[in-house]
């Protein structure tokens, strides 16, 4: 695996030949090959054309494993981004391709599962042209389809989110066409809170917060009132004013009752850099997680780079312990899985079971191993720049950054005890280096630098529904940083 991940980071024209020739994408095996070569090109930091084409051919007409060619897919929708940030859209016949393998296999799906991994690959490839699509697929499909498509729609800049999102994000979340689920509504909001937002939309979702379940008010209440003190947010000037108004900034209107919460707040802050946590927790009425969402981001220079994301969810647990579905909701299929965006790109989701069936046959047989969700060493920097100096001379400047990461994750359900219990491990080790050197026929002078850093941070949570009201533990962990 190392080496294959190297050779993807080398992009020569011979190690590009060598994979191509190594590589049998026709085996139907578990955390393969195949799947490293696909994540390496996923996060390559400057993709070539011909790197894209690679993976375009392995993919394309074979008979291949349902996790290779989400994978793949995903790794596609990666690369025509970064091609397109390179201003090589119209220059790379390969972007063109690519989009089409996409659109292709979105139009063509048949099951829900592959409508959403195509959404990912939109999402991943952040064209401003594919916005009408996800727009359509956000209003008319089904909840996870809606979900998806919305997320997908969340990365784009601002100057992307227009007045025409902007008014499919209302009809959503104000419920217009149809009824939506709660997760897809509360994204919907988070669209419209997020990028500079009118005042009266402010005041709209805060009022329709009246009419909302409590669990779902409570945690947009809590968003809301996060913004006011995160000195980056773009809303938080439209908030202070709105709050001002004693009719809306009150205890009553602000005291909702539930367990749902969300939390944000600095990691670390210097001039260039804010890094940021948050944590969303979506409870059901019952006292159920229904989504959990952990995000580590980055600003700098007015941009947003989401680190890291992981987002877990169950489904259909109510009905499993008798309790209804709320009005003018569709009963959800029994489900728990888990999807992460790492580097601002989306990798397939986990999904831990399906149904009911699914559900105790991994209880009866499971092994206690946690599942893989991504692990190898990638390329995440890589910058070569020749600086011409006054005296004539020249500076050739070289930095290169990898990361080997290990995310992993399990949940466990209890019957018996009545338990429901998930762990997310991440560990991660970024090493750099970087060398200044002259070189002239009179003297010659290298200054070489190399960092290396290591962490480690687990969240459990376990929730105990045997009584009344459910107990609920969280547990968020770091592990002490080597730095060398």
């Amino acid at each position: 695996p190392f080496i294959v991940e190297a050779a993807v980071a080398a992009q020569s024209v011979a190690s590009l030949a060598a994979l191509s020739e190594f590589l049998d994408f026709s085996k139907e095996e578990p955390n393969s090959l195949p799947e490293t070569f696909l994540y390496a090109a996923a996060f390559s930091p400057r993709p070539s054309g011909e790197l894209l084409h690679l993976v375009l051919d392995k993919l394309d007409g074979k008979q291949l494993a349902p996790e290779i060619w989400e994978t793949g897919i995903v790794a596609v929708g990666s690369l025509v981004g970064k091609l397109c940030q390179q201003k090589l859209c119209g220059l790379q016949q390969e972007v063109e391709r690519g989009m089409e393998t996409i659109l292709r296999g979105l139009s063509g799906a048949e099951e829900e599962p592959e409508v959403v991994i195509c959404l990912l690959a939109l999402g991943n490839a952040m064209l401003p042209g594919t916005i009408p699509t996800l727009l359509e697929h956000a209003e008319e499909g089904p909840a996870a389809v809606t979900t998806t498509a919305i997320s997908a729609l969340r990365r784009f800049p601002a100057r992307h989110i227009s007045s025409k999102v902007k008014r499919a994000m209302r009809r959503i979340f104000h419920e217009k066409r149809k009824s939506y689920d709660k997760t897809c509504r509360l994204a919907a909001a988070e669209i419209l809170l997020d990028n500079h937002p009118s005042p009266m939309d402010v005041i709209n979702i805060l009022l329709a917060t009246k009419e909302m379940e409590t669990e779902m008010a409570k945690l947009l209440l809590l968003k809301v009132q996060n913004s006011l003190h995160a000195h980056h947010h773009p809303a938080r000037k439209i908030m202070k004013d709105i709050m001002g108004d004693p009719q809306i900034n009150n205890y009553h209107f602000f005291s909702k009752v539930g367990a749902s919460s969300s939390f944000s707040g600095p990691l670390t802050v210097t001039q260039d850099l804010l890094s940021t946590f948050g944590l969303d927790l979506l409870f059901l009425e019952g006292g159920f997680l229904r989504k959990s969402v952990s995000e580590f981001s980055l600003f700098s220079c007015g941009r947003r780079l989401h680190a890291a994301q992981v987002t877990i969810e169950a489904q259909g647990m109510e009905s499993m312990m008798g309790e209804n579905t709320s009005d003018g909701e569709e009963e959800p299929e029994l489900m728990a899985g888990m999807s992460v965006t790492f580097f601002d790109v989306q990798l397939r989701p986990i999904v831990f079971f399906q149904g009911y069936t699914d559900l105790m046959a991994k209880v009866l047989l499971s092994s206690g191993e946690p599942t893989s969700v991504v692990k190898g060493n990638l390329l995440l920097m890589d910058h070569h720049q020749v600086i011409p100096l006054q005296s004539g001379l020249q500076v050739t400047i070289k930095l290169q950054g990898g990361l080997g990461l290990d995310i992993s994750a399990d949940m466990d359900v209890g019957i018996w005890e009545q338990e429901l219990k998930s762990s997310t491990n991440a560990r991660g080790s970024l090493s750099m280096d970087f060398q200044a050197e002259l070189d002239s026929p009179f003297l010659q002078a290298t200054l070489r630098s190399q960092t290396e850093v290591g962490t480690s941070i687990h969240f459990d949570t376990t929730l105990r529904f045997s009584s009344s009201p459910v107990l609920m533990c969280l547990q968020l962990r770091q592990e002490q940083v080597p730095y060398r």
